[in-house]
């Protein structure tokens, strides 16, 4: 995928939690010519995906494989529990790990958050998704840590949560395969980055057809005027050795 292809779509996929929708936007404005594709895909599934070819890029949360990818980290996002509103929890501001140690917790499989030791005593089963654990925590069965966004995601009215800072955080990052760095890509990454579009590494050109012009412009700008006889005008009130006649 290059510059100059017409009929193409830059294929971004974004994993549960992600909000790519202020990228999406300068890209659009950037970019008209390349519409933008969005794949939600479950965290467990989109290092797959992008190997595969599914998905230029993606933005993916760490820790993930990264054979054969290239990953740029991006944000850090806050640990949550998430536990019924009637939960002692619910009265505090903020949570400690050690606050939770006779709490049951669930641990999804697609669990993103990276723990060292697990707090708590392990929950009666292992949800498939955060979704399902989420679930079981509107039972009244079990509490659950995950990064505020995805709290954010699966709310309900029935729950609240809290953040635990002493908790290890969940970190964001965009990746895509390291063989396919497409110009693009490279497009892309400039913008998530915060890139200008006048920057340096930026690749919104001027038109190809303005360029000559703009050149012969300056051209003709930078010539000095000539009289008659083709040779350079004098400047008024002066001789030609650059004197002004008595």
């Amino acid at each position: 995928m290059t510059d100059g292809e017409t009929g193409r779509v830059f294929r971004l996929a974004y994993v549960p939690g992600v909000t790519p929708a202020k990228w999406v936007s300068v890209w659009t404005e950037r970019m008209p010519g390349v519409p933008i594709a969005l794949v939600a895909v479950p965290a467990a599934e989109v290092v797959g995906l992008l190997r595969n070819g599914g998905a230029d890029a993606g933005f993916v949360r760490l820790p993930v494989d990264r054979d054969g990818l290239s990953v740029i980290p991006l944000y850090a996002e806050t640990t949550v529990v998430v536990a019924p509103k009637d939960h002692a929890v619910a009265a505090a501001d903020e949570v400690a790990v050690a606050d939770l140690a006779d709490d049951e917790v669930f641990h999804p499989l697609d669990d993103t958050v990276e723990w060292t030791v697990r707090p708590g005593l392990p929950a009666f089963t292992r949800p498939a998704t955060t979704a399902d654990a989420v679930e079981l925590v509107a039972t009244g069965a079990g509490i659950l840590l995950v990064p505020q966004s995805l709290a954010r995601l699966h709310h309900r009215r029935d729950l609240t949560y809290r953040p635990v800072p002493d908790g290890p955080q969940s970190q964001v990052a965009l990746a895509w395969p390291a063989d396919a760095t497409t110009d693009l890509v490279e497009d892309f990454i400039g913008i998530v980055r915060g890139r200008t579009v006048n920057s340096s590494r930026g690749r919104t050109p001027d038109s190809p057809a303005k360029k000559p012009a703009q050149r012969q412009a300056q051209r003709q700008a930078q010539k000095p005027a000539q009289n008659g006889s083709g040779r350079r005008a004098t400047p008024a009130g002066r001789n030609k050795k650059g004197h002004r006649p008595r």
